[in-house]
């Protein structure tokens, strides 16, 4: 038999099958074959080649007779295929009439034929993916045993000539090949997946002859045709079967011919285990290129991880209990013994009270100069002398005992706690109202003035008002008009407040006590002289107890420890309602008798030189400044020439504490030391809120050079180790020492956490003072005022290391080389990183130590 090959859909279904083309004569097999060739090359037109082909034909029709009417498309065809020729011995049926004799044998042949096909070339069955570019072939339909590679390309070409130039005219039907490419596609999944699968890698078993190949896969033939009809009959929308031709709701839903993409597919690929996921989470049954699902799932993947995973913490490394390392130092001298200060001296005229002191000079030296207040400008505005100071205070007592009442009872009893409420730049008026609470036995406490009604610190400081019960405050008449004011034109509640009586202290309020009236002068007792604010790091605010012999011992020692004497005069230039600025401008001055210049802060703003100049003028001897003080000065020194600060004997620096405090003392003495500035002048001292004043350093002799510094491995303080190093290296701390212990005070150093116990010589602790001139507790806090105020140190066999109780002061520190203390950072800034002790202090003095001018910028 002549070679043959397919040219399309319907003149495959118009062949004989290889069993009745044996019957034609040779002459017409050769006949076809030329016509074949002519269509292929382009010499005959597909309509020619039709017209030539059935002529051909028509005497052998009958024999071919069976084709199924489902597979005629064209009423032409139809009719020619359906006509009653001469010779025949059939009879004419209606074209919609079927005959179960010859109904589906070359329909069936036609789809298994395909099947071969497809098995032969190994191609993959087609896949969800569409291709508006390329046709499905059809010379797959061509049997197994009569093609080659070289007649599938001009089968392709042919195909592609018939698809273009001869379009299909039916009744509402799609065309065959759409049809037939409908049937691949819907067998794809079921009878065609059946075959492949049951042959690894998708190769199939080819017999050589065909009609035993078919009639051997009839079953499955007509397995694949009942798949089909259930494919048709789903996308249908459960419409009816229809063989002789796809419905017309079928035709609207017509889809591409396929091909499936064979790049990257494996050999023994089974497409029934290929499982993939589509972008929206989809899973599809199909083959596709490993490239392709690398870009599925490349973009499924989420572009940033999910949130929590930016949270998550590591567990198990947290639980893990941190090793010390045990390369670390540790601490080789012996344990420490408490230090003792030098005793307290007794003086015979010394007063008995800090009232009483107040009297006798009032009475005494009344003209005496007592405060000086100065303005913005820095021009005098007032200088109390002690006879005002006591008249007036005088005048305020009795006023507070006997004038204020409610229902013709007294407001205040002695005893009763009274906030003050005064500016910074009002000096004055302060110092009249907080000894006229002393006179008449009631409790000051200094808070600050409220600057808004929802003030955040403000609250704080409320609630410690409202834990002492304070429901009276004095002000100044100037003070009270800035407030805050209610619809009433009173003075509004602010937020956590308790509600107050606000009493102007302003001489048109007070009134002139009767002859025989005087306050009650006794001695010092342990009754609360006044309650001193605290804020933690935390931001809450404790009310700090100070009794009135604690009062009368703090001004005695800092009285013996600065070596002051009467008529002296002090430049304050701190805040004067609490620690320092307090201690020395307020209490201690008028014990001794000294005349005090206060430098209102908006001063030191406008002109940072204003202290040095009232020292020049008033040729004071001593100041009390902090290291920011003598910071911004030497940048405003250039201005002013003509200043000398030969007069001063003591200038205390309040934080010397502070690691950085060393470099603006060492700064501002390179400077001032050519305007008469001595080096053993400065004197850094150290304090906290609870303690009060626990060391500082005594003006030595003339001429005798101050005590040297403490270069200190910073490795080491970490490690709470005292290791001396040298300056050449960046990892080290310079620090200087804060003087003495306090006259008549014992300290000691203990470990941070746990049991208080003794650290050894060269170990950093806490600093604990137990002396009569510290705080007594913490206001209603009986809790925290037993673990601050009455600490017991042990030595390391548990033996307390004396009879009265210890204060902790809060400050880091060690007793250094000839009984000098040293602190090196505060418990509120201490930070343990990884078993390792870091002090909030140390990074502000790095910091300041790389050009703060040009590096460190303001609330950064």
């Amino acid at each position: 038999m002549a070679e043959r090959t397919s040219t399309g859909l319907l003149t495959m279904m118009l062949e004989p099958t290889p069993a009745v083309a044996m019957t034609l004569p040779a002459e017409v097999r050769e006949k076809l074959a030329e016509l074949e060739l002519e269509l292929s090359e382009g010499d005959i037109t597909q309509k020619g080649y039709e017209k030539k082909r059935g002529k051909l034909l028509a005497p052998y029709i009958p024999q071919i007779q069976g084709v199924d009417p489902s597979l005629q498309i064209d009423n032409r065809i139809q009719a020619s295929s359906q006509a009653v020729l001469p010779g025949s011995k059939h009879k004419s049926r209606a074209a919609n009439t079927r005959d179960e004799r010859f109904r589906s044998d070359l329909h069936t042949e036609a789809v298994q034929a395909a099947l071969a096909k497809y098995k032969e070339r190994k191609m993959p069955m087609p896949s969800k993916r569409r291709s508006v570019l390329v046709q499905s072939s059809v010379e797959a339909c061509t049997p197994p045993d009569t093609s080659s590679a070289s007649e599938d390309e001009g089968s392709l070409r042919r195909q592609g000539r018939l698809a273009t130039s001869t379009p299909y005219q039916g009744h509402g039907h799609p065309a065959v090949e759409h049809w037939f490419n409908r049937v691949i596609q819907g067998s794809s999944t079921s009878s065609s997946a059946s075959s492949t699968s049951s042959h690894p890698g998708g190769r199939s078993v080819t017999t050589t002859n065909t009609t035993a190949h078919a009639a051997l896969n009839a079953n499955a033939a007509a397995t694949a045709l009942a798949d089909l009809m259930a494919h048709t009959q789903l996308d249908n929308h459960s419409a009816p079967p229809d063989v002789t031709g796809l419905s017309e709701r079928s035709s609207l839903h017509a889809e591409r011919p396929q091909v499936a993409s064979v790049r990257g597919i494996p050999r023994g690929y089974n497409h029934q285990t290929s499982v993939m996921e589509t972008a929206d989470g989809v899973p599809v049954n199909s083959r596709v290129s490993s490239k392709i699902q690398q870009l599925l799932n490349t973009l499924k993947r989420p572009k940033r991880p999910p949130l929590r995973e930016f949270f998550v913490d590591d567990f198990e490394e947290l639980m893990d209990v941190q090793q010390p390392d045990p390369n670390q130092p540790k601490p080789e001298g012996q344990q420490m013994s408490p230090l003792e200060g030098e005793p307290l001296g007794v003086v015979t005229n010394w007063p008995p009270s800090l009232p009483a002191a107040l009297q006798r000079w009032g009475t005494t030296q009344p003209k005496s100069p007592c405060l000086t207040a100065l303005d913005n400008a820095g021009k005098p505005v007032y200088t109390l002398t002690y006879g005002k100071l006591w008249t007036r205070s005088h005048k305020l007592a009795y006023t507070l005992l006997n004038k204020l009442s409610t229902r013709n009872e007294p407001l205040l009893m002695p005893g009763d706690r009274v906030a003050l409420v005064f500016p910074n730049n009002d000096p004055v008026m302060f110092m009249v109202a907080f000894y006229g609470c002393l006179l008449a036995e009631l409790v000051p406490v200094p808070i600050e003035v409220p600057l808004t009604r929802k003030d955040a610190g403000s609250q704080q400081i409320g609630f410690l008002l409202g834990s002492c019960g304070v429901t009276l405050a004095l002000t100044t008449d100037a003070c009270q008009k800035g407030l805050p004011k209610a619809q009433t034109g009173e003075v509004a509640t602010f937020k956590g407040w308790p509600r107050l009586l606000w009493f102007v202290t302003d001489g048109k309020h007070v009134v002139k006590p009767p002859k025989d009236w005087h306050p009650p002068i006794r001695e010092a007792s342990n009754d609360i002289a006044y309650i001193e604010y605290k804020t933690s790091k935390e931001g809450s605010t404790m009310g700090i107890t100070v009794s009135n012999s604690a009062m009368l011992a703090h001004c005695h020692s800092l009285t013996q420890a600065c070596g002051y004497t009467e008529a002296e005069t002090i430049t304050n230039v701190l805040d004067f309602k609490r620690e320092a600025g307090l201690w020395h401008g307020v209490l201690t001055s008028v014990m001794n008798r000294m005349h005090v210049v206060s430098i209102p802060y908006s001063l030191m703003k406008v002109n940072p030189l204003s202290w040095i100049q009232k020292v020049h003028t008033y040729k004071a001897r001593v100041a009390v400044v902090k290291s920011r003080d003598m910071h911004w000065s030497l940048l405003a020194q250039r201005d002013q020439r003509d200043i000398s600060l030969s007069s001063l004997r003591m200038l205390i620096v309040a934080d010397g504490a502070n690691p950085w405090s060393i470099s603006s003392c060492d700064a501002f003495l390179n400077v001032f030391q050519a305007r008469g500035l001595r080096p053993e002048v400065i004197c850094p001292c150290a304090s906290s809120s609870e303690a009060m004043t626990v060391a500082i350093r005594r003006p030595p002799e003339m001429g005798v050079p101050p005590p040297g510094k403490a270069v200190l491995s910073m490795g080491g303080l970490s490690h709470s180790v005292i290791r001396v190093d040298t300056e050449e290296k960046l990892s080290v701390l310079t620090v200087q020492d804060v003087g003495q212990v306090m006259p008549g005070a014992l300290v000691c150093v203990v470990r941070v956490e746990g049991t208080p116990y003794l650290c050894h010589t060269d170990e950093v602790g806490e600093i604990c003072l137990s002396s009569g001139t510290t705080g007594v507790a913490y206001y209603g806090l009986p809790g925290m005022t037993k673990n601050i105020f009455e600490t017991i140190p042990v030595t390391s066999s548990g033996v307390p290391v004396s009879d009265r109780p210890f204060t902790r002061t809060s400050l880091l520190g060690f007793v250094g080389p000839d009984s000098l203390v040293f602190v090196v950072g505060k418990m509120e800034g201490l930070m343990v990183v990884s078993g390792r002790r870091h002090n909030a202090d140390d990074v502000v003095a790095t910091a300041l130590a790389v050009e703060p001018m040009k590096f460190v910028y303001r609330g950064r």
